[in-house]
């Protein structure tokens, strides 16, 4: 039996660096005083996933939009609590504290200079960069397909967890440190759904506060998760109501019935995208710093030096003079 191939690790590197900003103490900062305590922590991420994971490939997913279009004409509300209105220190216009919208161009271009693929797609999120690039992977014949590990502290993307076709997520469950791994077992284990595709359908009817998604009201995880396990997805949920079965009581029928709309509208707005017009890029882990330069510039200049030792260390590079 040949060898498994390396994993390829895709990082929702939006939600990486958030968590890194309010893991690491804001002490830590350039010798100019600037904070680079999200920089430094996403770094000593990204080497322990290589160290840990050895990946062959990996690519740091971008939100070129993070409140796309097409899922706000479907549902208004979806994330404008996150919408900031002339607010200083404020990216693509969601709400980011000062302290960290810094940080993001100094995290570009350390990514640039290592060489570590980064990708973004105009008009869609991290989260459908994700979904497509798995997709294309799943799609490959089996002797060139290699494992994915989604990386994210997002829910959302439990979607899609697939142990047939090799995809996990590593979710951050507190800080930046501890990664649980989500399979299907994790799910039916944690959230009763078998599957990422019934993750997204009880997503769908639970909702999510944080994202701007009113769910159908009364109708909780655990409701969710036993009307999926009756008719098997949501589509058989729907048709259960409109055929007033027996197995739905009358207050969940009123219920279903009373958010139509909203469900008429939702999975578009839950599902993430699997066929984003990502270009083809390279995402094989460096061997040598893209520029090393730039990468001894950046290092000097943000103080990063402990931790781009750590990356190229995982990496196996030679530390650039």
């Amino acid at each position: 039996m040949p060898e498994p191939r390396p994993p390829l690790l895709l990082l929702d590197t939006a939600s990486l660096y958030f968590r890194a900003f309010f893991g690491v103490p804001d002490s830590v900062r350039a010798p100019d005083g600037t904070p680079v305590n999200a920089v430094r922590g996403l770094l000593d991420m990204i080497a322990r996933l290589v160290g840990g994971h050895r990946p062959g490939r990996l690519v740091a997913c971008w939100d070129d939009d993070w409140r796309p279009a097409f899922r706000v004409e479907a549902i208004s509300s979806y994330k404008a609590q996150r919408v900031a209105v002339e607010v200083p220190g404020t990216t693509g216009g969601e709400e980011v504290p000062d302290a960290l919208a810094v940080q993001v161009p100094v995290i570009v271009e350390v990514l640039a200079a290592l060489g570590i693929a980064r990708l973004g797609v105009p008009g869609f999120e991290a989260d459908d960069v994700i979904g497509t690039l798995t997709t294309r992977e799943v799609a490959r014949p089996a002797a060139q397909r290699s494992p994915v590990a989604v990386v994210t502290g997002d829910r959302d993307l439990f979607q899609l967890v697939d142990d047939a076709a090799g995809v996990q997520v590593l979710y951050t469950v507190r800080g930046i440190k501890d990664l649980e791994r989500v399979d299907q077992a994790r799910l039916a284990e944690r959230y009763g759904v078998p599957t990422g595709q019934a993750y997204a359908d009880m997503a769908v009817l639970r909702g999510d506060p944080s994202d701007g998604l009113p769910g159908v009201a009364g109708i909780g995880e655990k409701t969710a998760a036993a009307l999926l396990a009756r008719y098997g997805d949501l589509a058989g949920v729907l048709a259960a109501r409109d055929t007033a079965d027996p197995g739905i009581t009358a207050t969940q029928r009123r219920r279903l019935l009373d958010a139509s709309d909203y469900l008429d509208v939702a999975p578009l707005v839950v599902q993430v995208v699997r066929d984003a017009p990502a270009p083809e890029l390279d995402d094989r882990l460096p061997t040598t710093p893209a520029d090393p330069a730039a990468l001894v510039d950046l290092t000097e200049r943000w103080g990063l030096a402990s931790s781009v030792r750590r990356v190229l260390s995982a990496l196996e590079m030679r530390v650039p003079d």
